[in-house]
């Protein structure tokens, strides 16, 4: 994806709030799941030395990478999909219901007599050096790790008539799923449908080999990813300030053949401000206006969604 550097940045414009007219196709392959929610706000976890009953509002929601993003980029895209594995249980309508009250079209695929994967989102009490830790207890064996080449090939269609095509490192952690993806992603790039990658999760360095990543970065015109993340893939030291981050620029491209976008997250948060690089054609840093007092949560989502369609409107002028 060959772009000219637009004026401004997706933060200025169109902000990360939505737009007036929506455009676009988008299909987000990734994690169903449900997800119950709480903030702490009398409890850090270091202080815990016994089981402990605490009063505090907790919900229960449909989320997973694929939701979450959608959830945001219905402020943006005109027609959005999300494709994957669920279960087979008590949540399933739960889950369908929701991408219909979201407008976003279902290719979901449920797995007969599996269960849907829960996660625990807990986040201890604030202090002045910050919002609290967050502890995420995710379910290991979701479907979504069991979404197949001919699960993908179901929804092959509605990729091809995408823009874009949103795929995450998740689907990694299985080789079902990473055949998946790769096969999503081949789909993709016959169509001409952009293909994004998002290098999650941020410790993928821990746990896969940079081996097993790199091809799914030489299929992605756009990768989004901290800079620390990538720099751990690469063994070099995680950067804080944008200097540093330029310093991985030259070893990002040895390491990719082509000129992929690169979307790389960075500060005292790994979220504060963005480097775009794509090779000999622009480098590009802003803020993203992350920082004290603004919620964490869903806020990386927001940001891509407004970023994906900001460069979609670079390159269709």
């Amino acid at each position: 994806m060959d772009l000219v550097r637009p004026a401004g940045t997706p933060v200025d414009r169109p902000g990360l709030d939505g737009v007036v007219e929506r455009r676009f196709g988008l299909v987000v392959m990734g994690d169903v799941r449900i997800e119950v929610r709480a903030a702490l706000p009398e409890v850090r976890f270091t202080e815990l030395t016994a089981d402990r009953l605490t009063y505090a509002p907790a919900r229960i929601m449909v989320a997973g990478t694929a939701v979450n993003l959608a959830r945001r980029a219905t402020g943006y895209f005109r027609r959005i999909a999300v494709t994957g594995k669920i279960g087979d249980d008590d949540f399933t309508p739960l889950i369908r219901r929701e991408l219909r009250r979201l407008g976003v079209r279902d290719l979901l695929r449920a797995e007969p007599g599996a269960a849907n994967a829960v996660s625990v989102m807990l986040r201890d009490r604030a202090t002045a050096d910050g919002p609290g830790v967050r502890l995420l207890v995710a379910e290991e064996h979701a479907p979504s790790r069991r979404l197949t080449e001919a699960d993908v090939r179901r929804a092959a269609g509605e990729i091809r008539r995408a823009d874009v095509l949103f795929t995450d490192g998740y689907s990694l952690l299985s080789p079902i799923s990473a055949a998946a993806l790769r096969r999503a992603a081949a789909i993709a790039r016959r169509a001409g449908t952009l293909v994004a990658f998002d290098v999650v999760p941020h410790d993928v360095d821990a746990r896969l080999p940079a081996a097993e990543v790199t091809p799914v970065l030489e299929l992605a015109d756009i990768v989004i990813t901290e800079a620390a993340t990538v720099a751990r893939l690469l063994g070099r030291p995680a950067p804080v300030e944008g200097g540093e981050v330029r310093e991985l620029l030259p070893a990002l491209d040895a390491l990719v053949p082509g000129r992929p976008l690169w979307l790389l997250r960075f500060g005292p948060g790994c979220l504060e401000r963005v480097l775009a690089h794509q090779r000999g054609r622009l480098e590009l840093e802003y803020a993203t206006g992350y920082g004290e007092g603004v919620e964490r949560a869903g806020f990386g989502d927001r940001l891509t969604a407004g970023e994906l369609y900001w460069w979609l409107s670079a390159r269709s002028g």
